[in-house]
């Protein structure tokens, strides 16, 4: 079966060019696998998580907090 598919929007081509490239793919391999994928009908099967077990459960710890902060300063002697 041959499509026509117009109106790509430029991060999807973009994106759609990128994996192939990355996989050495053609588009067309490309597209059809992720319409496939989309579309639930992909090779594998894809397990996901949506985490709403660990949602809100947070809690602040002052040494977790200190060195999240440390991770932010910047050390002027390496932009140089």
């Amino acid at each position: 079966m041959q499509y026509t598919i117009r109106g790509i929007p430029p991060a999807i081509d973009e994106a759609v060019r990128e994996r192939a490239r990355g996989e050495g793919k053609s588009l067309n391999e490309v597209a059809v696998e992720a319409l496939a994928d989309g579309l639930g009908l992909g090779d594998e099967d894809v397990v996901r998580r949506d985490l709403s077990d660990v949602v809100g459960t947070w809690k602040k710890d002052a040494a977790v907090e200190a060195a999240l902060a440390a991770q932010d300063r910047v050390d002027p002697g390496l932009w140089k």
